[in-house]
């Protein structure tokens, strides 16, 4: 099955991330909200990434407005029909997730795949929602989706071959670094990089470090291109915590839950760069 045209559901920072990856590969990209305010919201973060990228001499300007005009936008679901691939990006939550892929389940064609951008939910109970949960595949981007290569294609228990590899040489047609991996708790990267982060910020109350000095010192003394507290602003700390909630639940390691001070960051609403406040200002 050649994939031609591309659904993304859900239009936040993710999901707008990966339609605009969709939309500047070559694909006919329809991006579903539930609102037309949302739409358009989307469209405007879009152009906006777009424009910069123009202005970097990343892309051209005819590049940039051919991507936006294989770029539609909708509250309908039923408008994902002509789909051959979609990509569920929604909230983290599994019985909304599990809703909308019953509902996608009776809008695209037969073999059509599926996919969740999950990070830490598993792909096979998302699948159960479905009629044909062997179309059903995890394509877990990393954010900034149109920056970072990774996708991770996640196989469930049920995944058909021809839905994970499907999945994966899309992947690669959008200029991405795919890799395979089963459906376990947070994956690859997530399952290593979480606890790992959680520990560097237990580490600057513990041991009364600065965000600065502890970012110095992961890059200078641990070769890390980017240090944790920059990471962790640029992930998002809300997405960081709710992703580190979910494996602690999946998991019950104690490393895995996420540390108080970063709890106390996103109920303030210091969620890092996309508010400009979060280790560091912006």
């Amino acid at each position: 099955m050649e994939i031609r045209r591309v659904g993304v559901v859900g239009l936040g920072t993710m999901g707008g991330g990966i339609a605009q990856v969709a939309a500047q590969s070559g694909f006919e990209t329809v991006g579903h909200e539930v609102s037309e305010e949302l739409c358009e919201r989307a469209r405007g973060t879009i152009e906006h990434y777009l424009d910069r990228a123009v202005e970097k001499g990343r892309m051209t300007a005819e590049e940039r407005d051919a991507a936006l005009e294989r770029l539609t936008f909708t509250t309908r679901l039923g408008d994902l029909a002509g789909c051959e691939l979609v990509i569920e990006a929604i909230v983290e939550e599994l019985e909304a997730k599990r809703e909308t892929f019953a509902a996608l389940d009776g809008i695209v064609a037969p073999e059509a795949v599926l996919a969740t951008n999950t990070s830490a939910l598993a792909v096979g109970k998302i699948a159960e929602a479905t009629d044909r949960p062997e179309r059903v595949v995890g394509m877990h981007f990393f954010n900034p989706a149109p920056v970072l290569p990774l996708v991770e294609i996640v196989r469930a228990e049920r995944s058909s071959d021809e839905a994970v590899d499907a999945a994966y040489e899309w992947a690669e047609r959008a200029g991405k670094q795919p890799v395979r991996c089963n459906d376990t708790p947070g994956f690859i990267v997530n399952r290593v990089l979480i606890p790992l982060l959680n520990d560097c910020v237990r580490v600057l109350d513990e041991a009364g470090v600065t965000p600065e000095d502890l970012d110095t010192a992961m890059t200078n003394g641990a070769g890390w291109p980017m240090g944790p507290c920059a990471l962790v602003d640029l992930v998002g700390i809300d997405i960081h915590v709710h992703a580190s909630k979910a494996l602690h639940e999946a998991l019950g390691e104690d490393r895995m839950a996420p540390p108080e001070r970063l709890r106390e960051m996103a109920a303030a609403g210091h969620l890092g760069r996309k508010t400009g406040q979060g280790f560091f200002e912006y």
